[in-house]
C-alpha cells in the first residue's frame, strides 16, 4: 500500500470513528407541510393511469436511470468519490468541476422512482455509490471530490480547483453539494434511511459554519444550495439551515463580504431590488425559487415582492411561446426584453425544469392558476423535448427554429446521448418522477386540482379524507372526468385549473395572444348537469357538501388556435404560432417535402387536427393546406414540438410567415 493509500485509510477510520461520535438529529419532517399557504399532494400519494405521462416515467425508471448510471461509471464520477475516499488509487477523472452534481442528481431521480416502484436491486446498488460517498468526505463534512484529489490540477480549462472556498464564483463546490442535499433528502424519503442523509447534514453543519453573519460572507456562482438548505430544514426542523439558505441569498449584490460576480451571477444587485431577469438562466430560476421559499415560509414580504416582479418581467418580455427562457447560447443567458430569437434560441433544458420548479412555488405562494399555465405551457413542450422518446438521448438547448446546418446542440443538429456537461440529462432524470406532484394541492378545506392527468389520489383535507380520480385523454383531449369520492358525506371546495389557453389568453401576459377568435367554450357538469362557472384566480370553484361517487365534468374546447407575438419581438414580426391545447405544434422538413422554412401561413388556411396513431407512439397532429414563398399550394403536417428531431436532422420552424 502506498502514502496516499495509507493516509487515506486513517482518514476514512477518524471519519467512521466521528460519525459513531456523532447523535443522530431527530427527524422532525411533517410530509403534510410545504411551509407555504398551500400544499402540494406528494407524488408518493398519487397514482397515474394515463398513457402521456406513465409511459414517459417509466421509460425514466426503465432506461435513463441505467444509461446515465452506467456513463457516470464509464465516465469515471464514481470513481472519483472511491479515489477521494482512498478506495482506489488515481487522480480526477472527467472535464467539469460539477460532475459530482451529475451523479447526486440521478440519485435524486433513481429515489423518487424508488419511492413509487419499490426495486431492491437498484436500492443496493445505491447503497454501494453512498458507501463511497461516505469515504470519499472529509473528516469535518468537506466534499468535493475534483478539490480532495487535484487541488492544483484543472479537469476544465477555466478555473483552477485550488484550496478550499477558493474561487467560489467558479468553483461550483457549493453548487455541488445543494444537489447532494436535494438528492439525499429526496433519498431519505424514499427508503427511511440514514447513510445519504447523513452525509449531507455533516457537510450543511461545515457550510454553516463556515458562511455566514461573523463568517465569510462570499456566495456560491451557481445557486442551487438555497433550495437544498430548505429541504434540509423541512427534514430536520433546524432553522439554521433555512437561516443559512436566506444568508446567501442576501449577500447577493452585497459588496461588503465579497467581490461582486455581476449580472451574469445575478450579483449585481441585492435580490430584493431585483426587477429584471438577467444573467445565466439556470443559475437565475433555481434562485428565484429559492426566494420564494424564503417568501413563503419565512413569510417575507420583500422577497414576494421581488419574486412577483422578476416573474412579471420573464412572462411579459422573456418567456418562449415553448414556456422555454435564456435567449442567448453566449453565457447560457436571457437575453434583453423581447430578445426572442428562434434559429439561435438556447432554452436550456435545465433551465425549463427550473422554470417549473418556480412557478410552482409561486402557485404554492398566490394560488394563481397563471402561474401552473406557465408551468404546464414548459412542462408539455420546453421541458420534454429535452429528452427523446426512447429516453437515451437528450437536447441540451432547445431551438424553436431549425436550418439543418446550424450545430445548436452542443455541436450537433440532433439529440446527443450524453455531454461533457451532463446537467440536461441528469436534470430530466430527478424531474420526471416528481411529475404527479404538480397535479394537485390543497389548503384547509380547499382542494386544487391543478393539472388533467389520469390517475387517482388520496387526500387529507380539514376534516375530510378524499379520494380523487382523473379520467382524461388530455393533452389530445379536452375532456376530463373527475370523480370525487370522500369517505364519509363532507363539505369542501374544489378548484378546477380552467387553463388561460382555454379562456382566450395564449399566455397570462400580453407578449403572446391568440390571432383567430375563440371557438367554443368551457362548460363544467356535476352528476351530469350542467352548473355555472364561479371563476376565482383562474380556477372554477365548487363548493359543496360531497357525496362519495360524485362525478364532475369539465370540457375544454381544443381548436387549432393561431398565436402571434408582441410587435417588439423582432424574430416573430408578421409570423403565426400553432397551438392546440398545451401543446406548441412545429413543422419538420421529414414531412414536409424536406423544406419548411419557406412554408407560409396564410389567416384563413384551414387547418385542422388529425390522430396519427402511427407517429411518435400516437399523436394529434395539424394539417392543411399552406403555401411556400412563391405562393405555391404546399401540404402542411405540424406535429408536436416535443417531438421533432426523431428522425434525423433537418429543418424544423414554430414561427411561419402569415404573407
Amino acid at each position: 500500500m502506498n502514502h496516499q493509500s495509507t493516509t487515506h485509510v486513517v482518514k476514512l477510520s477518524i471519519i467512521l470513528i466521528t460519525l459513531g461520535m456523532v447523535p443522530c438529529k431527530a427527524i422532525q419532517h411533517d410530509k403534510d407541510t410545504s411551509g407555504y399557504p398551500i400544499t402540494p399532494v406528494s407524488f408518493t400519494q398519487v397514482t397515474l393511469t394515463d398513457n402521456f405521462w406513465s409511459g414517459r416515467i417509466e421509460t425514466n425508471r426503465t432506461v435513463t436511470i441505467p444509461f446515465a448510471f452506467k456513463k457516470c461509471e464509464e465516465e469515471g464520477r464514481m470513481r472519483n468519490f472511491a479515489r477521494a475516499g482512498g478506495l482506489l488509487d488515481g487522480g480526477y477523472e472527467g472535464k467539469m468541476p460539477f460532475d459530482d452534481s451529475d451523479l447526486y442528481k440521478i440519485m435524486e431521480g433513481a429515489s423518487y422512482s424508488l419511492a413509487i416502484h419499490p426495486d431492491k436491486d437498484l436500492e443496493k446498488y445505491m447503497d454501494d455509490i453512498i458507501d463511497k460517498i461516505v469515504a470519499a468526505q472529509e473528516a469535518d463534512g468537506y466534499l468535493c471530490t475534483w478539490k480532495t484529489l487535484n487541488p492544483e490540477i484543472s479537469p476544465a480549462h477555466w478555473v483552477k480547483p485550488g484550496p478550499r472556498w477558493y474561487n467560489l464564483g467558479a468553483s461550483h463546490e457549493l453548487y455541488n453539494v445543494g444537489h447532494m442535499y436535494e438528492g439525499a433528502y429526496a433519498h431519505y424519503q424514499a427508503t427511511g434511511k440514514r447513510n445519504f442523509l447523513d452525509v449531507a447534514l455533516r457537510n450543511a453543519d461545515l457550510i454553516e459554519a463556515t458562511f455566514g453573519p461573523g463568517k465569510k460572507h462570499e456566495v456560491p456562482g451557481h445557486q442551487i444550495i438555497e433550495t437544498g438548505l430548505v429541504k434540509l430544514y423541512r427534514i430536520t426542523g433546524d432553522r439554521k439551515y433555512l437561516d443559512l439558505a436566506k444568508f446567501f441569498l442576501d449577500q447577493r449584490g452585497n459588496d461588503l463580504g465579497h467581490t461582486l460576480y455581476g449580472a451574469y451571477n445575478q450579483d449585481h444587485k441585492p435580490v430584493v431590488d431585483q426587477d429584471e431577469a438577467v444573467g445565466h438562466a439556470v443559475r437565475a430560476v433555481y434562485m428565484y425559487a429559492a426566494m420564494a421559499d424564503i417568501a413563503g415560509i419565512m413569510n417575507d414580504s420583500d422577497y414576494l415582492q421581488a419574486t412577483d416582479r422578476i416573474w412579471n418581467n420573464v412572462v411579459s418580455k422573456k418567456l418562449y411561446i415553448t414556456g422555454g427562457i435564456g435567449a442567448r447560447h453566449e453565457g447560457e443567458s436571457f437575453g434583453d426584453n423581447y430578445e426572442l430569437p428562434n434559429l439561435t434560441s438556447y432554452n436550456e433544458t435545465c433551465a425549463a425544469i427550473g422554470n417549473i420548479y418556480w412557478n410552482h412555488r409561486m402557485f404554492l405562494l398566490h394560488g394563481q392558476a397563471k402561474y401552473m399555465d406557465v408551468l404546464e405551457r414548459t412542462l408539455y413542450n420546453g421541458m420534454i423535448s429535452g429528452v427523446s422518446l426512447s429516453g437515451d438521448s437528450f437536447f441540451y438547448p432547445n431551438c424553436l427554429e431549425s436550418d439543418g446546418k446550424y450545430k445548436f446542440n452542443q455541436g450537433a443538429l440532433t439529440r446527443q446521448p450524453w455531454f461533457d456537461c451532463s446537467c440536461c440529462p441528469s436534470n430530466v432524470i430527478r424531474f420526471l418522477p416528481s411529475v404527479p406532484e404538480y397535479i394537485y394541492a390543497y389548503q384547509g378545506d380547499s382542494l386544487y386540482v391543478n393539472l388533467f392527468i389520469a390517475g387517482k389520489a388520496e387526500i387529507r383535507l380539514d376534516g375530510a379524507q378524499v379520494e380523487i380520480s382523473q379520467e382524461t385523454a388530455y393533452p389530445w383531449d379536452g375532456k376530463v372526468l373527475l370523480n370525487v369520492n370522500p369517505q364519509t358525506q363532507e363539505k369542501f371546495s374544489v378548484h378546477l385549473r380552467i387553463p388561460g389557453w382555454a379562456l382566450d389568453q395564449a399566455v397570462p401576459s400580453d407578449l403572446y395572444h391568440y390571432l383567430d377568435e375563440n371557438q367554443g367554450s368551457v362548460t363544467l357538469k356535476i352528476n351530469g348537469q350542467p352548473i355555472d362557472i364561479t371563476m376565482k384566480k383562474g380556477y372554477a370553484v365548487i363548493e359543496r357538501k360531497w357525496s362519495k361517487g360524485d362525478i364532475i365534468e369539465l370540457y375544454l374546447p381544443m381548436p387549432v388556435r393561431r398565436v402571434i407575438a408582441h410587435e417588439k419581438v423582432k424574430d416573430d414580426v408578421n409570423k403565426v404560432a400553432l397551438v392546440r391545447g398545451p401543446l406548441v405544434y412545429c413543422a419538420e422538413g421529414v414531412d414536409n417535402d424536406k423544406h419548411v422554412l419557406n412554408l407560409v401561413v396564410p389567416d384563413k388556411a384551414i387547418l385542422q387536427p388529425e390522430v396519427r396513431e402511427d407517429m411518435f407512439g400516437g399523436v394529434t397532429v395539424i394539417t392543411g393546406n399552406v403555401l411556400d414563398k412563391t405562393g405555391k399550394e404546399r401540404k402542411l403536417l405540424a406535429i408536436p414540438y416535443y417531438a421533432w428531431s426523431h428522425r434525423g436532422p433537418g429543418e424544423m420552424a414554430v414561427w411561419f410567415p402569415r404573407n
